[in-house]
């Protein structure tokens, strides 16, 4: 149930209506309509731009477009009113019957409430995370792998078929380091005096139990030989023991990947040089000499010919090389490879959630996937900003040489998965987010997560001292649907009405645009509403759930709240966060 799709329809059917008597021309497009609750709720309860997006290829004043569709929906048993605002915008008041058949909906089918048909089943490939497997997943990884999950659990629900990716990168130099690393701290398990990790190196305590797995596992097989015979072998074994780390640290956040694929595979399998075959083919590389980088004297570049991709011909700035100067494949060559290999697999719409830091690398990677494809394949790459991470309003320090950062195992171990993941889509992907371990447990209106689980708790909380202090009423949600809901009429039972209305419209909205951090938002202006109610019989007996004197209106506050409670977990479920019965 879409109220808001039903009106669309309406209005939809009112321009058809005026096009079949010859008022309007025939082929006007209707896809930059919009509906959606007015900014003031005093002027309705939708608001629509129709008039205005149609009346310039109608030939119209908007207006006057504007008085025939209200002209239009005004026998509609579902409209209460319909006026004009402003330049000919249009304010719609629906019959209260619609916004109680909500709570009714809520109630009857709850899990499905909100569910969209919007996208059609469409495959679309989400891949977030992919951390370096050199190590133990950072603070820094956690937004953008609580956003990408949050993502798919958004475009699930918006009736996408999604797949969890997560690309290893277990090809390159830093897989070296790795292995080298791991070499280092194998030869120490066999009581080799190390000394200080030597630069260049990872210095982190966490590659010790590495090495003594392989000390324990292969013995001294591999001491004191040459380089050339083990560092394949650690290069396998040290990046797939950062692997079940991560995996691990994952899982802890509640975070489980439907596929895996190896950058290292890629290259054994021939991928990568299939991909670049196949943009050979289609003349897009080429040997030429790049410009010098912005920002770098003259006498600071040296040119040479290079393998390039004619990445400009699809948008990019410029071409972008293929080839290091030791003749191997760059990165990028990798990703290339990586994103056919997606389109390959049927995927035509491909999310990448990555850190701001890679900003620079979208237009190439668009450029390239545009390539590939032939314009089939479609690329939406998320930014994610860093997180700042505070105590009590003072900065973490951290330092990467030393090998001392912040976990993303030590934030959830210390305030909760719950609360990573929802403070952590408070704020769009692509804003700065501060992170205070102090606030975000406070039990206060402050604090987000709180705020919305203490409105799910106090639901729970009502329902439970029904059982005594309301007996004669049934608190199952197939009995409240039945309750006599036209009895909610005070206005914080509407604006709480409304606003579950507009539920299925923002997961439309949201999953359109691929912003997850909506539903924190709209979770949070749905608890304020809840709150105030609550506030309000508080100071108002009137206003209390529980009428000691009139059942009827007791259960229909019940209905109500409960179907609160509903909406909440849901946006929690989609969020990964747990909706709580009580709060300690």
């Amino acid at each position: 149930m879409n109220i808001y799709a039903q009106f669309r329809k309406k209005i939809e059917a009112q321009i058809n209506a005026l096009t079949a008597a010859g008022t309007l021309p025939e082929g006007l497009d209707t896809s930059r309509i919009t509906l959606e609750p007015p900014r003031d709720a005093s002027h309705g309860d939708i608001a629509t731009n129709a008039a205005m997006v149609l009346a310039k290829p109608a030939g119209m004043k908007p207006r006057d477009l504007a008085a025939l569709i209200v002209e239009g929906l005004a026998g509609d048993e579902d409209v209460t009113s319909a006026d004009i605002a402003g330049p000919g915008f249009i304010n719609i008041t629906v019959a209260p019957v619609l916004l109680q058949a909500v709570v009714e909906r809520v109630l009857i089918r709850p899990d499905d409430y909100g569910q969209s048909p919007v996208g059609g089943d469409q495959q679309v490939n989400v891949e977030y995370v992919s951390a370096n497997p050199t190590g133990p997943m950072h603070v820094g990884h956690c937004r953008g792998a609580v956003f990408g999950d949050a993502l798919c659990s958004l475009l699930e629900k918006g009736g996408y078929s999604v797949t969890r990716e997560y690309y290893i990168n277990d090809a390159g130099s830093q897989i070296d380091t790795l292995a080298r690393s791991a070499y280092l701290r194998y030869c120490e398990a066999l009581g080799e005096n190390i000394g200080e990790i030597p630069e260049g190196l990872y210095p982190g305590d966490y590659l010790v139990p590495v090495g003594q797995q392989i000390a324990e596992a292969d013995g001294e097989k591999w001491q004191g030989l040459p380089e050339a015979d083990w560092l394949e072998y650690f290069r396998v074994a040290s990046s797939d023991a950062m692997m079940d780390m991560i995996r691990d640290d994952l899982a802890a956040l509640g975070i489980s990947m439907d596929e895996f694929v190896s950058e290292r595979d890629l290259h054994a399998n021939g991928k990568v040089d299939a991909a670049l075959a196949t943009l050979d083919e289609k003349g897009l590389i080429y040997t030429g000499v790049l410009e010098p980088p912005k920002g770098k004297e003259p006498d600071d570049w040296e040119p040479r010919p290079q393998t390039l991709f004619k990445a400009t011909d699809f948008g990019d700035d410029v071409d972008r090389a293929l080839k290091k100067s030791d003749d191997s494949w760059t990165y990028f060559a990798a990703d290339i490879a990586y994103h056919q290999n997606k389109y390959e697999r049927g995927f035509t719409h491909q999310v990448d959630v990555w850190g701001a830091d890679h900003g620079g690398y979208v237009k190439r990677m668009k450029a390239a996937l545009n390539a590939i494809s032939d314009g089939e394949a479609d690329l939406d790459v998320k930014l994610c900003q860093m997180v700042k991470l505070l105590r009590d309003g003072e900065p973490v320090i951290m330092s990467k040489r030393a090998g001392t950062f912040v976990t993303l195992r030590d934030v959830v171990d210390e305030v909760g998965k719950d609360v990573v993941r929802f403070i952590m889509l408070t704020r769009k992907n692509d804003a700065p987010l501060d992170f205070d371990f102090a606030k975000v447990v406070e039990q206060s209106r402050d604090n987000p997560v709180f705020y919305v689980q203490y409105a799910h708790a106090r639901v729970c909380s009502v329902l439970r001292r029904a059982v005594d202090e309301a007996a004669n009423v049934a608190t199952d949600d197939a009995s409240l649907a039945g309750a006599d809901l036209t009895l909610l009429a005070d206005v914080a039972e509407v604006d709480l009405m409304k606003k579950m209305a507009d539920w299925p419209r923002t997961i439309d909205a949201a999953a359109a645009a691929h912003e997850p951090h909506r539903i924190a938002f709209y979770l949070g202006e749905l608890a304020a509403l809840f709150h105030a109610y609550w506030s309000r019989g508080n100071d108002d007996a009137s206003l209390r759930f529980i009428q000691a004197e009139n059942d009827a209106l007791t259960a229909a506050r019940f209905a109500l709240i409960r179907s609160v409670a509903l909406v909440i977990a849901s946006g929690l479920g989609i969020l990964g966060v747990t909706p709580l019965e009580e709060l300690n």
